[in-house]
C-alpha cells in the first residue's frame, strides 16, 4: 500500500511539474504582432485652403461735425437704424472772444449807420413830397438807407453764426445738427453729451461722433500665403465659418485678391476680399473673426485610403496588402500611384482594389483581450 502511494505522489509531481514548465513556456512564448486591416473605399475628395479674417461691412461711415463746440444732444445710439439726413447730435458752438468782439463791434457800427441813413432818408422824404429835391437826390438817400439795413442784417446775422452757429432764418440748414450721411445701422457713438468736438477740415480729420454701416452688404476680409494665392481666382465660391455662430455656415464669392502681398511674421501674404450672401433673417456683427474655406480642386467618387496608412520609398509611395488569412496574415509590399489629397483621405489611381485589406496601425495586446472578453 504504502509503495502504491509512493507512486502516485511521483505521478503527481511530475504532473505538477510538466504543467507549470508548460505554463512558463506559453508565458515567454512571444506573441506575433496583430495589426487591423482597411479597405478602399469611395468617396469625395476636396483640396482647400482655409484663409483667417473678419466679417466686416463694405461700407462704413464716420459722421463727423462740421463745426467745433460740445455736444449738447445726442439722438441714437450703437443699434439704432437711421435714415440719410436722420439728425444724429446737436452741437452748441463755443464762440472765439476775438471773432465774437469784433462781430458785436460790426453790429454797433452798423446800427449807428442805419439811424444816420433813416434820419437823411425821412428828411429827403418829407423835401421830396413838398417838390424841394429831386428824385435823384431822393433816390439816392433812400439807397443808402436801404443798403444801411441790409449792412445791419448781415452784421446781425454774423454774430449769431459765430454765437449760435445758426441764424434766424435758416434754423433747418445749420452745421450744428449733425446728420447721417447714409441708410444704416449706428455701429458705435464714441461720444458723450459734453465732450468737445472738433470739425473737419483741411488740416484735421474731425472727431468721430458716430460709425454707420449697412449691415446687408458685408464681406469677408482675409489673408492668403503666397504659396496659395496663385491656385484661387475672383468669382470662386468660399464658405465661412464664424467662430461665435455655431453650426451654421456662410456662403460667400471671392470677388478681390490684392496685387500685392504683405510681409507678415515672416511670410508674404495677399489680402482677399469676398461678398458675403446673407439669407433672409441672418444677421452678422461687424468684427466677427471668420475662417473662409476656399475649394481648390474637387473629385467625385473616387477611390480613396486614409493617407496615415501610405509609406514611403524614395519618391514612390506603397502601402502592404494582406495576401494571407486573418488568422496568419501575410503582407506584401505594393506601390501605388496617388491623386487629390484633402489632408485626411487620399486618392489611390493605380495599384489598389475595392477589396484590398491595407495594412494599418498595430493593435495593442491588452485592449484586443479586451475586445475578445466583450465578445465572449
Amino acid at each position: 500500500m504504502k509503495k502504491v502511494l509512493r507512486i502516485l505522489g511521483i505521478i503527481v509531481l511530475i504532473g505538477a511539474f510538466g504543467g507549470t514548465m508548460f505554463f512558463l513556456y506559453n508565458k515567454s512564448k512571444t506573441k506575433a504582432d496583430v495589426f487591423e486591416t482597411k479597405n478602399p473605399f469611395v468617396s469625395d475628395v476636396e483640396m482647400k485652403t482655409v484663409a483667417t479674417g473678419s466679417v466686416v461691412p463694405r461700407y462704413e461711415i464716420e459722421i463727423k461735425p462740421q463745426v467745433s463746440g460740445i455736444i449738447d444732444e445726442l439722438f441714437v445710439v450703437a443699434g439704432d437704424h437711421i435714415s440719410k439726413g436722420q439728425v444724429v447730435a446737436r452741437i452748441k458752438i463755443i464762440p472765439d472772444m476775438v471773432m465774437l468782439n469784433s462781430a458785436e463791434t460790426r453790429v454797433n457800427r452798423a446800427n449807428i449807420n442805419n439811424e444816420d441813413a433813416k434820419i437823411s432818408y425821412d428828411r429827403q422824404q418829407k423835401l421830396f413830397d413838398k417838390d424841394v429835391v429831386s428824385y435823384e437826390e431822393f433816390k439816392r438817400a433812400k439807397l443808402e438807407y436801404d443798403s444801411s439795413k441790409e449792412e445791419l442784417a448781415s452784421a446781425e446775422n454774423n454774430l449769431e453764426l459765430i454765437k449760435n452757429g445758426v441764424t434766424k432764418k435758416a434754423k433747418s440748414a445749420t452745421n450744428t445738427l449733425v446728420r447721417s450721411t447714409i441708410d444704416g445701422m449706428v455701429l458705435d457713438v464714441p461720444i458723450e453729451v459734453g465732450n468737445s468736438v472738433i470739425q473737419a477740415n483741411t488740416f484735421n480729420a474731425g472727431t468721430t461722433i458716430a460709425s454707420v454701416a449697412d449691415m446687408d452688404d458685408m464681406i469677408f476680409e482675409g489673408n492668403v500665403d503666397e504659396t496659395e494665392v496663385g491656385k484661387i481666382k475672383e468669382g470662386m465660391p468660399i464658405q465661412l465659418e464664424i467662430g461665435a455662430i455655431d453650426k451654421e455656415k456662410f456662403d460667400a464669392f471671392l470677388e478681390y485678391i490684392s496685387p500685392k502681398g504683405k510681409e507678415e511674421n515672416g511670410a508674404i501674404q495677399f489680402e482677399i476680399k469676398a461678398n458675403v450672401h446673407l439669407k433672409e433673417g441672418q444677421f452678422i456683427r461687424a468684427g466677427y473673426s471668420a475662417n473662409a474655406n476656399i475649394v481648390l480642386e474637387r473629385k467625385d467618387s473616387v477611390m480613396v485610403i486614409p493617407e496615415g496608412l501610405l509609406k514611403f520609398d524614395n519618391d514612390s509611395s506603397y502601402v502592404e496588402i494582406n495576401i494571407g488569412t486573418l488568422e496568419e496574415p501575410n503582407y506584401e509590399k505594393r506601390f501605388v500611384e496617388t491623386g487629390l489629397s484633402d489632408g485626411i483621405n487620399i486618392e489611390i489611381t493605380e495599384g489598389l482594389k475595392l477589396e484590398d485589406e491595407v495594412k494599418g496601425e498595430k493593435i495593442d495586446p491588452n485592449k484586443l483581450r479586451e475586445d475578445e472578453a466583450t465578445n465572449d
